[in-house]
């Protein structure tokens, strides 16, 4: 008998998830985690793509028994590509993209990487570029990159592992890679001058059943033997997707995790900046989409430093009362504030206090995003920020605007990737069951003197060049 849970696999920078998602009412009900791991052994810090695989058997096996699942998703993070062999075996590991290899190569690289006019991509450091880490590879492993026979984005490297399938995908591919054209929908000449087009796998919709789990998948997980794999989606497209499916536009998607990046959908007409992190993504039915991100969920551990992960009403009201702020960038090696040191106004504050200027922080680092991509209408906040009220109150005075906390996914993303699986009568079952959280501070004039008193301390900062990337 067919049920109604779809198993999301959603890797995500910090963290990798397999959760159950119930189909009849679109909510998560189960979920396992473990940290996604780099190993800093040779050839490179890599991922550590094993242990991964051996975590998500032993989940969709412990799940599937309480859950019988009858689909299975995939979402990941960007910027990131598996070299297969002719044997379906990694030719190389799974680069981390923090690493600063590709340095080495940039001068060479940026002789032939397309101009952002061309991909909509801008030149990011370390590996952020999908293509800087490919000619780097290329150029320094030469002996193991000539046997390379498929280039998979990451998304459906997992699901060629459950299907034997092998494919690539458009959200993926138009993740500030270099390797697609988002204006003409096409692999970009980056692919053509390199050759790396032939290498890579055939392209498929998000929503393509790609096939069924293999003999021994079913075999190790108990899963039937005929459940679907969906192809899968970039997990910022995935905090998108259902957003497409059922709103019209202008409105803009905050997805929060690692990355908080930043999509407005049918907004203002306004170039993207690549000096400051703006770019453009692609959505899961091929438009392009104009985005910004910075690193939230980064900064958010780097600044708690293990304090209160909460706060009062008096912890806000002291913020706003002794006019505590923090000034970009805590992770300044990305996102609109590149090369500026953070900065506190006022006493460093400490536990709750902490938490509400923290927020305050993230939310007007959030405005600027949306600000720089011309976001208009409603904001849909996605993720782990979706359940910081603080973060969305100052959000909402910042931008002048409603904001809308989508929290009913504890993983953010994993809702979307099931979605793939959704038919126009499910969607509609959805819109007429939505139950949503709209919040507008655009009134409050406290929020709006602090979101305005920010503004014009990040005016008067200096750049510092010595903290970039090089």
């Amino acid at each position: 008998m067919m049920t109604n849970f779809i198993a999301v696999i959603d890797i995500g920078k910090t963290n990798a998830k397999v959760a159950i998602v119930d189909k009849e009412n679109w909510s998560e009900i189960a979920v396992r985690t473990t940290p996604n791991s780099v190993l800093n052994k040779a050839p490179y810090p890599h991922f550590d793509i094993e242990g991964l695989w051996k975590f998500i058997v032993q989940s969709l096996h412990a799940l599937n028994d309480s859950h019988p699942i009858s689909a299975i998703s995939i979402t990941t993070h960007g910027a990131s590509a598996v070299l297969l062999d002719n044997d379906g075996q990694l030719a190389l590991p799974m680069l981390d993209y923090e690493h600063d290899g590709p340095v080495a190569t940039k001068p060479t690289y940026q002789k032939i990487r397309p101009d952002f006019e061309e991909t909509g991509s801008p030149e990011l450091p370390l590996g952020l570029n999908l293509g800087a880490q490919l000619f780097w590879q290329q150029t320094l492993f030469a002996k193991e990159f000539s046997q390379v026979q498929s280039i998979v984005t990451y998304p459906q490297y997992w699901a060629f592992r459950l299907t034997g399938v092998l494919a690539t995908e458009v959200t993926s591919l138009g993740c500030h890679t270099d390797l697609w054209n988002p204006w003409e929908n096409k692999l970009s000449s980056l692919c053509t001058l390199t050759g790396w087009g032939k290498l890579l796998a055939p392209i498929r919709k998000a929503n393509d059943i790609l096939g069924t789990i293999t003999p021994k998948i079913a075999s190790e997980t108990g899963i039937s033997a005929n459940v679907p794999v969906y192809c899968g989606i970039h997990d910022s497209n995935a905090s998108l997707y259902p957003n497409l499916r059922q709103r019209k536009g202008p409105f803009s998607v905050v997805s929060s995790g690692t990355w908080v990046i930043c999509m407005a959908i049918e907004g203002n007409n306004i170039k993207p900046d690549p000096a400051r992190d703006t770019l453009v993504n692609v959505s899961a039915f091929g438009d392009a989409v104009p985005s910004a991100r910075f690193m939230g969920g980064r900064e958010y551990d780097l600044l708690l430093q293990g304090q209160t992960a909460d706060c009062s009403n008096n912890d806000i009201a002291t913020v706003l009362e002794k006019k505590i702020y923090l000034l970009p960038a805590a992770e300044n090696r990305s996102g609109p504030f590149q090369g500026y040191g953070q900065k506190w106004l006022g006493d460093e504050p400490a536990d709750g206090v902490r938490y509400a200027a923290i927020s305050f922080y993230l939310a007007m680092m959030t405005s600027v995003c949306l600000n720089l991509i011309g976001a208009q209408g409603p904001i849909i906040v996605e993720g782990p920020f979706s359940r910081n009220r603080p973060f969305l109150d100052m959000l909402s005075a910042a931008t002048q605007g409603p904001v809308i906390a989508a929290s009913k996914s504890a993983t953010g993303t994993s809702i979307g990737a099931a979605m793939l699986s959704a038919d126009d009568s499910a969607i509609a079952k959805l819109n007429s069951a939505k139950s949503e959280q709209e919040i507008d501070c655009t009134q409050s004039n406290h929020l709006n003197s602090y979101a305005d008193s920010w503004h014009e301390a990040v005016r008067n900062m200096k750049r510092k060049p010595s903290s970039t990337f090089t």
